[in-house]
């Protein structure tokens, strides 16, 4: 084929692809331009999960009537002058492209008015063909309306991910931007629902409150450190509150938000033998440095960076985090409840110490109604499926007699095979699990009221995930109400999690899922029941009493599948006597 010039509109379609890849991005172009502007209100409605309307509107500078037609066209910019001025750059926008990417991919109008003018004007681009402005009567600021995104490009349609992956996406960027600049007023819209709103009265641990509620907000601990040209401020969580993924890692630069590995890494460093395998922590840092020490024109989504000294930049977070980490951390202490064991009476098994429930007897457990899961391990993560088959005899654990407790987190059992260590937390897991869903097939999960109601706040993209699963919840026990922008009111919970923290029931519904899952939206009931039962078991640490540890052992016997948990993490492990002879040299090698 012979080479050719391409079409200028598909020429900017392709450039286009580089900078607005989902309707977040569009989000993001249009709110830094409105910082860049010196907005101090902005406004953010999306409809559709921003496919169908984004809505963008500032109280700015504006832009000069006479400048409109060629604020979208690309390559222009009121932000770089010389070459030089890419080596110190301190606007977030500088390419000259948003404006003429969205437009090219979108229906968009843009509405003006800088302060001295007597009229704005306004100015509509469709599909990357630009109309001749026109004079309109407006306030002072603008606002850019782009509607139909990727109308006329449906290939990138089709791959955008479901609303509600794309929703959290913009509630994400939006709650990051605003804890960024807590002297900003921020406001965003999803149709009719206010999603997120901040005062912007500089209080960043108002809008921590805001968007993860008042208790976490209350543990974050303030981070402040200033070091050779280098300020680091921001908020980080303490070792006991953790996540089961990155996503909650959120880090500025010089005011722009940034995804940059060495910096997680060293966040992560500071961390170091605090966490458990596999959890991180919340962090909200942001680090101002000298411009011309760091590159932000590596990728034209701007979310990369490049460090003139990256050794002396990682030295210098991690050092700042670990210092803030053990000046906040209290002496360790023993709590007195360790010391020894809470003793209850045989009529009475169920001890508030622990949470445990015993409420349903084994006959019960085992009812008709009880969900049968065969041999196969019961997955619940990934991509695997759920399957329910007979349990084969093989599954099934032989009685055992209990020995004691080891560490606060293994209960040591004697079977008529050998020797059995037990994880009371999986098997809690599968206790649990295995009593809701029986509860669940015979459709009667009792409820018990809570004598004070709790107050749940998240942030608003798992708020919206919550709100549309609310009958679901209804199903499995829970009365659960909306309270408030964000907000909910727990008033019931079932009576097998009776003693429990209502909020953490909630919260493990929504949080820690990766981005690609579409949390709540298509769960089969038996993968929420899971994660339920997961926050709900006994802790690995926790200190049980001797008809706590029995009462465990003799409900995990009962089960259909009592060797792994709802996870597929095993319960147990088995030392048969053969094995424990062998080690203690009573029989030869065969």
């Amino acid at each position: 084929m012979p080479i050719r010039l391409l079409a200028p509109e598909v020429a900017s379609q392709i450039a286009a692809g580089e900078v607005i890849e989902r309707p977040a991005s569009v989000v993001k172009e249009l709110l830094e331009n409105s910082l860049d502007a010196g907005a101090r209100t902005i406004t953010i409605a999306i409809e559709e999960a921003g496919k169908k309307l984004i809505e963008v509107a500032d109280d700015g500078c504006g832009i000069p009537a006479e400048e409109l037609e060629l604020a979208v066209s690309r390559h222009a910019t009121s932000k770089l002058v010389r070459s030089d001025d890419l080596f110190s750059i301190s606007t977030l926008g500088f390419r000259g492209e948003a404006l003429a990417s969205i437009g090219s991919v979108s229906r968009m109008t843009i509405t003006s008015r800088v302060k001295d003018a007597k009229e704005g004007a306004r100015i509509r681009v469709e599909g990357g063909t630009t109309e001749k402005a026109v004079k309109v009567g407006t306030t002072v600021g603008t606002t850019v309306r782009v509607e139909d995104l990727f109308y006329n490009v449906p290939a990138r349609l089709k791959f955008l991910k479901t609303d509600v992956t794309e929703r959290r996406a913009i509630d994400s960027l939006v709650t990051r931007y605003a804890l960024a600049y807590p002297n900003k007023r921020f406001k965003l819209s999803e149709g009719k629902n206010v999603a997120l709103q901040t005062a912007g009265d500089g209080d960043r641990r108002s809008i921590l409150a805001a968007l993860y509620g008042v208790d976490v907000a209350k543990q974050m601990l303030e981070v402040m450190a200033e070091e050779d040209g280098y300020r680091l401020t921001g908020f980080i969580s303490p070792a006991s509150l953790t996540r089961s993924n990155r996503k909650e890692i959120t880090f500025f630069i010089n005011g722009r938000w940034v995804q940059e590995a060495a910096l997680n890494t060293a966040l992560l460093q500071a961390y170091h033998t605090l966490l458990m395998v596999g959890r991180y922590p919340l962090a909200a840092l942001f680090l101002e440095m000298n411009p011309r020490d760091v590159d932000v024109n590596v990728h034209p989504a701007k979310a990369e960076v490049r460090f003139r000294d990256q050794d002396r930049v990682f030295s210098f977070v991690q050092r700042s985090v670990r210092k803030a980490l053990l000046a906040y951390s209290p002496v360790p202490n023993v709590a007195p409840s360790l010391w020894g064991t809470t003793r209850t009476t045989p009529s009475d098994e169920k001890s508030s110490s622990v949470g445990l429930d015993w409420a349903i007897g084994h006959d019960e457990a085992v009812g008709d109604g009880r969900l049968v899961v065969g041999s196969d391990q019961l997955s619940v993560s990934g991509q695997q499926k759920i399957v329910n088959r007979q349990s084969s005899i093989v599954d099934r654990i032989p009685l055992m007699r209990l020995i004691g407790q080891v560490g606060g987190t293994y209960l040591v059992a004697e079977g008529p095979d050998g020797l059995y260590l037990i994880d009371q937390h999986a098997a809690h897991e599968r206790v649990l699990f295995e009593k809701l869903m029986a509860q669940h097939e015979r459709k009667n999960i009792p409820s018990q009221a809570l004598l004070n109601p709790e107050i749940v706040t998240l942030p608003p993209g798992a708020a919206q995930l919550l709100l549309n699963q609310l009958p679901i919840l209804t199903r499995f026990g829970f009365d659960v109400e909306e309270f408030g922008p964000n907000t909910f009111r727990v008033r019931a919970m079932p009576t097998l999690f009776a003693g429990s923290d209502p909020a953490a029931a909630l919260r493990a519904l929504v949080e820690d899922f990766e981005e690609d899952e579409a949390p709540l939206q298509n769960e089969i009931e038996a993968r929420l029941a899971a994660r339920v039962c997961k926050r709900m078991a006994v802790k690995g640490g926790q200190t049980l009493s001797g008809e706590e540890q029995r009462a465990l052992l003799n409900d995990l016997e009962t089960c259909e599948s009592p060797r792994t948990c709802p996870h597929g993490r095993p319960t147990m492990i088995h030392l048969s006597v053969d094995t424990l002879e062998r080690q203690f040299g009573r029989r030869g090698a065969r």
